[in-house]
């Protein structure tokens, strides 16, 4: 029988709010299965480009990486962002240890292509891209690993990296050894029929019941990506996938009951 492996996923909105953080880490501090935190950015990549004089330049909604953003996001996420969470964690008793995907090549991305835009230093990524031999022996040492948003490319360059992404495919690589459940936690009860109204949640979401929904125009647009990636999950054999409040991390894990859970 597999071991089971939580890997939780969280966002800029959780990140900027330093006591919700703290309600957070404590909760999955608490954990005592096995356990991965996948971390996005927040606002202050953006505060300090703005200080700095960076423009921060936006096609149909994605950030365009340049050298200048590039540096700016891993001295953010890979640096601050990363090690305040891993600070925290050691406070609690979690032997928490930080990555971006570039240490020990954790993570191997390529540049994204695009037809028409050049995203600059924005990396894809893939289950392949995951050195998940290393992640599993960091694992066996009861280790916690922290994963920033940063990721590299084996030829010296680092990527800025969709955070939902890199949850779902450390969750796919894994799932051969482990039994995996993914976690996206966020700042509502689950995914809602009603965006204005918390009590709206689907329980269950097939992929077809996602193109529905996708086609009727009843998803929030940033709440896209995450349910690409939770769908990616579940077809490439992650157990179980759920989107959740972050408040709600502690009861779900005692009770799954909370929120959204993905399924074919």
């Amino acid at each position: 029988m597999k071991e089971k492996l939580y890997i939780i996923k969280i966002g800029g909105a959780l990140i900027d709010d330093e006591e919700l953080l703290e309600q957070f880490l404590e909760q999955f501090a608490e954990i005592q299965e096995k356990k991965i935190l996948v971390h996005g950015g927040g606002k202050l990549a953006t505060t300090l480009a703005d200080k700095l004089g960076i423009e921060q330049k936006l096609v149909n909604g994605r950030r365009i990486t340049d050298k200048d953003t590039l540096d700016i996001v891993a001295m953010v996420y890979a640096g601050g962002i990363n090690k305040n969470i891993v600070a925290k964690l050691q406070q609690k008793k979690c032997k928490a240890i930080g990555f971006s995907g570039a240490d020990a090549n954790l993570i191997k991305a390529k540049k994204r292509e695009h037809a028409e835009i050049d995203f600059g230093f924005v990396g894809d990524i893939e289950k392949k891209s995951v050195n998940k031999k290393l992640i599993s022996k960091l694992i066996k040492l009861h280790l916690v690993p922290v994963f920033s948003s940063i990721t590299h490319d084996k030829k010296g360059n680092l990527f800025n990296t969709n955070a939902d992404t890199i949850a779902s495919v450390i969750a796919q690589a894994l799932s051969s050894k482990y039994d995996v459940e993914l976690l996206y936690c966020f700042d509502k009860e689950g995914v809602l029929e009603d965006v204005e109204n918390p009590e709206s949640v689907i329980k269950n979401i097939s992929e077809e019941e996602f193109s529905t929904l996708k086609e009727d125009g009843k998803l929030h647009k940033g709440i896209l990506p995450k349910l690409e990636n939770a769908l990616g999950a579940v077809k490439n054999n992650v157990n179980k996938v759920f989107l959740i409040k972050e408040t709600q991390l502690k009861n779900h894990i005692e009770n799954h009951h909370a929120g959204t859970e993905i399924c074919l």
